[in-house]
């Protein structure tokens, strides 16, 4: 019978990739909560129109990446390809901005896109996503980035660029749109046949093209910074300052559009020399009007979102990153000794101590081959010999000492010298 592989784009992570994933998980949640961020746990599975009015239905997301299908009660789902557009339905649904004014949320789990499979991009990928919904004071824009830096500061990640932009507002973007509109008439042939058709729906798309011809064409381009209007400006340049304050570098890049729809005002993104062509590790922006245009009421929000698959292949290892050795291994041989050795493993385990014991029946000598592979830090030795006299031989594996304990004092001795 032919064996069954994962799905082209999905991956197994297995130990001890995962404690690396622990790692980052933690010292994310305790970054955060020091900011006064909570958890929310969202679904994987949405309505099709949350990601067609939130994302925006002239992007690549929406146009090509989406899992999308139609259940058996005929409603159109997918898998969700982003968190934002399901953290903010959420906060609606549950009328979180009527308990508080200022909602600090984050979210960590999996996200679905179908795009081509390559080195630091799978199908089912996975996310931190951080979301501030309430304020539009640009000191809003600044704490978000200086918990961002801090965090990947905590993880022990070097040579990062911050790279910050602003995309104006629904006051000074018109302006613009029609600029790079007038601009691109009459080399229509030259980009991309994606590129043409934006040109009608979302020219600011452009930007965000990765076809080196498309490239060529923008490179003279109008700026959206030339076209901003004074409060913008104004946004834009206090953000500067605190993070100024803070001494936190950064370059701005006025052609960093992002590739969704809701942005406005601040954008930003951290870049590394390590992914190659795809060398963005994470990137955000402040969202005005999206919680209007699910339906809410007009509250600013701010977030962003970190690839963990990108995130942890930067993280440089470290020794702890390792299967977790046992504390004690017990061989055991003979029924009654299987018996007794059972018992105690689990009453061990209940109390904290991580044991393990081979069931198998093997040879003694295969058993402590086994126990020296785990790496355990003790032994325990049990045959029939050892309960018709009421001991067991104790080892410590790193020096090759051992000594005999009274079977009604193993589980205490046990207990002192494990903790």
């Amino acid at each position: 019978m032919e064996m069954i592989s994962a799905v082209r784009g999905f991956k197994d992570i297995l130990p001890p990739e995962t404690d690396k994933w622990r790692h980052i998980e933690n010292t994310a949640q305790a970054v955060f909560s020091s900011f006064g961020f909570n958890e929310i746990r969202i679904p994987v599975l949405e309505k099709t129109d949350l990601f067609r009015r939130g994302i925006g239905e002239s992007t690549d997301i929406v146009e090509k990446e989406m899992y999308t299908f139609t259940d058996r009660g005929e409603d159109s789902l997918t898998l969700r390809p982003e968190a934002t557009a399901s953290v903010i339905r959420a906060y609606l649904e549950h009328a979180l901005h009527g308990v508080e004014p200022v909602s600090k949320l984050y979210t960590i789990g999996p996200m679905f896109r179908r795009e081509r499979p390559q080195k630091g991009r799978y199908r089912q990928f996975h996310q931190i996503d951080v979301e501030i919904l309430g304020p539009d004071a640009p000191y809003t824009d600044a704490e978000l980035i200086l918990m961002l830096i801090h965090f990947l500061s905590r993880l022990g990640l070097k040579n990062l660029t911050l790279e910050l932009n602003s995309l104006g507002c629904a006051e000074c973007r018109p302006a613009f749109r029609e600029g790079i509109v007038q601009f691109l008439k009459g080399s229509e042939g030259e980009l991309c046949g994606d590129c043409q058709r934006r040109i009608g729906t979302n020219p600011l798309r452009v930007f965000d093209c990765k076809v080196e011809k498309c490239g060529a064409v923008i490179a003279q381009a109008p700026l959206l910074t030339d076209y901003l209007c004074t409060d913008c400006r104004e946004h834009f340049a206090k953000l500067q300052a605190c993070l100024d304050r803070f001494a936190v570098p950064y370059r701005l890049n006025p052609k960093m559009v992002r590739g969704l729809d809701y942005y406005t005002r601040t954008t930003f993104e951290v870049t590394t020399e390590f992914l190659g062509a795809q060398n963005a590790i994470l990137g955000g922006g402040r969202y005005d009007h999206l919680v209007r245009d699910l339906g809410g009421p007009d509250i600013p929000g701010i977030g962003f979102a970190i690839g963990l698959e990108r995130l942890a292949s930067l993280i440089p290892e470290q020794e702890g990153w390792s299967p977790a050795a046992p504390q004690l291994f017990i061989a055991a041989l003979g029924d009654r000794a299987v018996e007794k050795a059972f018992s105690l493993c689990n009453r061990l385990r209940m109390k904290g101590i991580r044991t393990e014991m081979d069931y198998g029946g093997r040879s003694l000598k295969s058993q402590m081959k086994r126990a020296d592979r785990l790496n355990s830090a003790y032994a325990v030795l049990l045959g029939e010999r050892e309960i018709e006299e009421n001991r067991a031989l104790l080892r410590n594996m790193r020096t090759s000492t051992q000594e005999q304990v009274g079977l009604d004092e193993l589980e205490e001795t046990i207990i002192k010298i494990a903790r």
